[in-house]
């Protein structure tokens, strides 16, 4: 016998309530009690053949307030009032089903809410009562303070992707939370005194919805996957995985691809790919008031994910860097979640995780370290020194440089010459040969930047570089370098000659202006023709 369920809990008093079964509707609308500070959505019994269920919490005008995905891996989801929110009358919680029974539409009214619906059997209401409560538990292992907070002179409500570290305000662009995966539809919200709207399908994805915050972690010389990332009014993407194909430049949405768990929608994580073990490691990063020290991996031989479970201590963490060195992930500074009245803080230590022993330490380490920073870069070059670039600590910004020597376990501060970037964070960077690496666009506490700019290890030396790829201004960005077929960058009388040649090319997408504005593009330049500026 198939239960499967959706349930929803508002409150913490509230009981919960039966959305979807096996055997009623693909889609359901309920109104959000005006007093309820909190709620929870999860699924109960087996899944079958469901793919996933899209849950969005709506405003009186049917503008998302915030949404998220629950999935045969990912069975619960939890939402708080924000700071400056209230849940109003008008307030609905939309859920659609994808896959399984999609005949009927039964959507749940307000009086259903307040008491006058089927009861569940008392056995149902205590095995569903046990369910949310250790859903809630897992929901909170760690606080978030990611929350807008309004600087001085700052007006309420401002529309600006970028105020202070770790946190995101409001967007104006509204066209990327519009955007769904592949073959979600429309929630149906029966509004008094009007015709209930009818049900429309959504134009299938064809790549990743417009984000800032996200990874992208080349695999291989053709493939690449992106993960996570937020786009405006700070919805969280829901979808949040996709793979590209350099071969083609092409995106398929991958979140259903792999079994296991998926990492929870996040911003401000790391994601490393480890070709000896051909795995992705994916680690921290920040969720509304919810902040992460997990370790997610992705195995890219079976497609799976895993949770890991490890020991040692590691402070959640976001908008730190992440580097691979002999099979380790060195984890530097970020931004860490403090109770209230306290701001946030930001960390200048080192974690290493192993995952052979699934266990973190933090080594010993001489000379000038780093101060405490987050939005900082991390290069590594020549396989064993890290150059970290920039960064933030409220209200400083930050663009010294500093060189971790992972042979002596010794940081020194790089004394640089000619002109260096102006102080940045959440920029951009990639290496581009043994000897150089770029910088380019991030936040300097006011406005998001469009200048690029190479660092040479060989003499420490700055050089701007000018290019109308760099020209727009964006933060929060991803830039990769990767072999892409030579018929990607050069004309057909360029690769005569030249058939089933590579070029190692510089890719970055998306990212945000500061202005509301966030970004889907994908821009592809040879390095060499980067290297010729300089």
């Amino acid at each position: 016998m198939d239960d499967f369920g959706i349930y929803a809990v508002f409150g913490t008093k509230s009981p919960p309530q039966r959305l979807l079964s096996a055997e009623s509707s693909c889609r359901a609308s309920i109104a959000v009690p005006p007093s309820a500070r909190q709620v929870v959505l999860f699924s109960s019994g087996p899944w079958g053949e469901r793919i996933c269920g899209n849950a969005e919490l709506n405003n009186a005008e049917q503008i998302p307030i915030t949404i998220g995905k629950l999935t045969p891996y990912n069975k619960c989801l939890s939402w708080e009032q924000w700071e400056e929110e209230t849940w109003t009358d008008g307030v609905t919680l939309n859920v659609t089903l994808e896959g399984g029974n999609l005949d009927t539409i039964a959507p749940l009214t307000a009086r259903e809410l307040n008491g006058k619906r089927k009861r569940m059997s008392e056995e149902e209401e205590d095995d569903a009562r046990n369910k949310v409560e250790n859903c809630q538990d897992e929901e909170n292992l760690c606080p978030n303070k990611t929350s807008v907070r309004e600087g001085r002179g700052q007006k309420k409500g401002g529309q600006k992707l970028l105020s202070s570290v770790g946190n995101v305000t409001k967007g104006q662009d509204t066209e990327a939370q519009a955007m769904v995966e592949k073959g979600s539809s429309q929630s149906i919200v029966k509004k008094k005194g009007r015709p209930s709207k009818t049900p429309k399908q959504s134009t299938p994805l064809l790549g990743p919805s417009r984000r800032w915050g996200q990874t992208l972690c080349p695999i291989d010389a053709q493939t690449a996957i992106l993960i996570g990332g937020q786009g405006a009014r700070m919805q969280f993407c829901k979808d949040p995985i996709w793979k590209l194909c350099t071969e083609d430049l092409s995106w398929l949405a991958a979140e259903t691809l792999a079994e296991g768990p998926t990492p929870e929608g996040r911003i401000g994580h790391t994601s490393v790919y480890d070709p000896d073990s051909q795995r992705i490691f994916v680690f921290g990063g920040s969720k509304n008031r919810k902040w992460f020290n997990d370790v997610h991996i992705l195995d890219t031989r079976s497609w799976k994910w895993t949770m890991v479970e490890a020991q040692g201590k590691v402070p959640p963490l976001s908008y730190h860097s992440c580097s691979l060195f002999r099979g380790e992930l060195f984890v530097l500074g970020g931004v860490f979640p403090r109770p209230n009245p306290e701001p946030d803080g930001c960390s200048g230590s080192l974690h290493i995780f192993d995952p052979h022993l699934s266990i973190w330490y933090q080594p010993i380490v001489t000379g000038k370290s780093p101060s405490p920073r987050s939005g900082h870069s991390a290069c590594m070059m020549q396989e064993r020194k890290i150059y970290v670039f920039g960064g933030w600590d409220t209200p400083v910004c930050y663009n010294d440089m500093y060189m971790l020597d992972l042979g002596l376990m010794e940081f020194s501060a790089v004394k640089t010459t000619g002109k260096a970037p102006s102080p940045r964070s959440w920029h951009g960077s990639a290496v581009l040969s043994d000897t150089k690496f770029l910088i380019h666009g991030g936040y300097n506490g006011n406005k998001a930047l469009c200048d690029a700019f190479i660092f040479d290890i060989d003499t420490n030396t700055w050089t701007e570089v000018k290019m109308p790829q760099f020209s727009v201004p964006r933060a929060g960005h991803s830039i990769i370098t990767m072999a892409m077929p030579v018929s990607q960058q050069f004309t057909a009388e360029e690769e005569d000659g030249g058939s089933g040649s590579v070029c190692k090319t510089l890719l970055m997408f998306g990212g945000g202006d500061n202005e509301g504005s966030f970004y889907s593009d994908l821009t592809t330049i040879a390095v060499e023709e980067i290297l010729s500026h300089v």
